[in-house]
């Protein structure tokens, strides 16, 4: 990959669906060679696939947060199928460190959160946890 490639990347990332045409005017370079380097991205496994995000992705609540859990014992399976039965928890994510597990999840208050974060903090297993409100986001 070169610069080229990441320049086309940057590019996709932010819209998926811009025409060829668009992206050889802004590289400025030929279509064919926009569609030659597109598909050894997507051979080379660069490039795996194309999304849209919608709105919701974008802003599903007015209240965000990352909360790190710190799990004892062997339950992080039992934790983790508990959480992603909740509405207000967007994705679960593994990790290693001081915490087991980074969960993204939205609500409509700072109540709400707060009640969320409660019943969290009481699953068997929770040892520890600690929460980090989002305050912007930005994507390239």
């Amino acid at each position: 990959m070169d610069k080229m490639d990441i320049k086309l990347l940057n590019i996709l990332k932010k819209n998926a669906r811009t025409s060829v045409s668009n992206i050889a005017i802004d590289l400025q370079i030929t279509r064919t060679t926009v569609r030659t380097r597109m598909r050894k991205l997507k051979e080379t496994g660069e490039i795996s696939g194309f999304t849209v995000i919608t709105k919701s992705d974008v802003s599903p609540a007015p209240v965000r947060g990352l909360v790190m859990l710190q799990i004892e014992g062997t339950g992080a399976h039992t934790i983790r199928q508990k959480l992603l039965l909740l509405q207000q928890v967007y994705s679960v994510h593994t990790t290693n460190g001081k915490w087991d597990m980074i969960i993204d999840l939205g609500t409509q208050s700072l109540a709400e959160l707060d009640e969320i974060l409660s019943k969290i903090r009481k699953f068997s297993g929770v040892k520890g946890s600690e929460t980090s409100l989002l305050l912007s986001t930005k994507y390239a």
